[in-house]
């Protein structure tokens, strides 16, 4: 009994020393085969361009800023009271 019981357990152990070896191996060749393909990557949010209020410095996203045309420039505030501001200034 104790040595069937034995020969379970080394065959156990085997068969998880051998998994391990060959997830370790496939790890490897994975690693050496470069970059992975687009769909395999996690997707990363696109980059966006980040404005400075001019007022008070702050960076905001353009998309829910506060525009205001001058001419060829666009000037982006964080706040209705930075918007005034810069139109008191001038």
């Amino acid at each position: 009994m104790i040595v069937l019981v034995r020969t379970l357990l080394f065959f156990l152990l085997g068969v998880f020393l051998v998994r391990a070896l060959f997830r370790f191996l496939g790890g490897i060749v994975q690693g050496a085969s470069g970059p992975q393909s687009s769909h395999q990557r996690a997707a990363s949010p696109p980059a966006v361009k980040m404005m400075r209020d001019p007022v008070c410095g702050t960076y905001v996203v353009p998309g829910k800023a506060l525009e205001l045309a001058r001419g060829r420039e666009t000037l982006y505030f964080c706040s209705e009271k930075c918007r005034e501001q810069y139109f008191q200034k001038s």
